[in-house]
């Protein structure tokens, strides 16, 4: 016998995949925060204004330092991120990176 899934059983699996390639950000986290989670030991990465694609393979949490980044996933709403926030990308995200001022970054895949 095969199982059957109902139109609203179908949507809203739709609806929880696109949630889950949601940016999230938090604005301004606080030290004790950044510290729990050991940011200042995170590698850094860094680019100029420049446009480009990206896709995530892995889960990436990042803290700017400094600049300011306008990141679109391919098919959402565009997400600004700059000095002082810390963003999670889901893995599978494919997304365009807009780098409106240079960017120094912590990273961190998991």
């Amino acid at each position: 016998m095969v199982a059957r899934r109902t139109r609203s059983q179908v949507q809203v699996q739709a609806s929880s995949a696109k949630a889950a390639m949601k940016i999230v950000v938090q604005r301004n986290p606080a030290e004790d925060v950044l510290k729990a989670k050991g940011v200042r030991s995170w590698p850094t990465w860094g680019c100029g204004v420049s446009k480009f694609p990206w896709t995530y393979q892995e889960n990436e949490t990042c803290y700017v330092l400094e600049g300011d980044v306008i990141v679109t996933p391919n098919g959402g709403e565009p997400v600004q991120i700059k000095a002082g926030d810390m963003a999670t990308f889901p893995a599978g995200m494919s997304c365009t990176w807009d780098v409106k001022a240079p960017i120094n970054k912590h990273y961190n895949f998991h």
